[in-house]
């Protein structure tokens, strides 16, 4: 099965994703899995992974719902808040539902110590326990207290989104290469090849302006340990369409074995995610 693991679907209002501003208008809309399916059928893409844009319950059960109807929706990381004293309730009520595989919270907005909080600490614990997955979403400054993170939780599986969000643009090595291959050593943690495009210059980015970081994540994550993803819709602001990105993360790959890319476009998001 051909996966991607990163994608979002949404019923626009400004007021609910005020993050999308006038350079982003093209994807000031609504997007859902109708809207979708034909470019992952054009990709050869047999399912995707929603995973949540807003930090409510309401977006939790806003993915669930459009999962239950929609059979490309192979599974949901939704959003709960792990900080609350009654977070292991409700992560336990949620992981009732099939096709709720993970939770995640907007980390790159927090503090950069948030990940060391107790309370957190407490709530991802609670996410484990459930057998759900804990994406994590940072930027590379954050990456020392992701590796206080997952470290404290040795049990917890968890998948880095983004790659950590290096900044592509300007080619960041520095502050990005070390931590990130130190949470690499992680056996408890994968890494999305997923949201790049957006860290990259917007409409005139180039291929070579990935292979450091694509081959510094399946270097460091190995074959087994990556996860595509296209992080569409907001990927539209960077890139033509669902194609290029794809195509992105497909060229590069093509260089490796048939049996590693069948992990990276699909295997290990299907044993991750427990997807079917």
């Amino acid at each position: 099965m051909r996966l991607d693991s990163h994608q979002h679907f949404w019923r626009y209002t400004p007021a609910e994703y005020a993050w999308i501003d006038a350079r982003m208008a093209r994807i000031a809309r609504d997007f859902l899995p109708e809207d979708l399916r034909p470019a992952l059928a054009a990709a050869g893409v047999d399912g995707c992974v929603a995973v949540q844009a807003r930090c409510t319950l309401a977006e939790t059960d806003f993915l669930l719902d459009l999962a239950r109807r929609d059979p490309m929706v192979k599974a949901v990381v939704g959003w709960a808040d792990l900080c609350a004293a009654d977070a292991a309730d409700v992560v336990a009520r949620l992981a009732q539902q099939p096709k709720l595989r993970g939770l995640r919270h907007i980390v790159q907005a927090e503090p950069d110590d948030f990940l060391r909080r107790r309370d957190f600490q407490r709530g991802v614990a609670a996410v484990g326990r459930a057998g759900l997955v804990y994406d994590v979403l940072i930027y590379p400054r954050q990456l020392p207290a992701a590796l206080d993170f997952v470290r404290a939780l040795p049990d917890q599986p968890f998948v880095l989104d983004h790659l950590a969000k290096p900044d592509i643009a300007r080619g960041q090595r520095d502050g990005w290469d070390a931590p990130f291959r130190e949470l690499a050593r992680c056996p408890n943690v994968s890494c999305k090849v997923s949201g790049l495009v957006t860290e990259a210059k917007w409409g005139t980015w180039r291929p070579a302006d990935f292979r450091h970081y694509l081959d510094a994540a399946l270097d460091a994550f190995g074959e087994d340990r990556l996860l595509y993803g296209s992080d569409w819709p907001v990927c539209l602001v960077a890139a033509d369409d669902y194609a290029a990105v794809h195509g992105l993360a497909a060229d590069w790959a093509q260089r490796l074995s048939p049996t590693a890319r069948a992990k990276i476009f699909g295997g290990n998001a299907a044993r991750t995610y427990g997807i079917a």
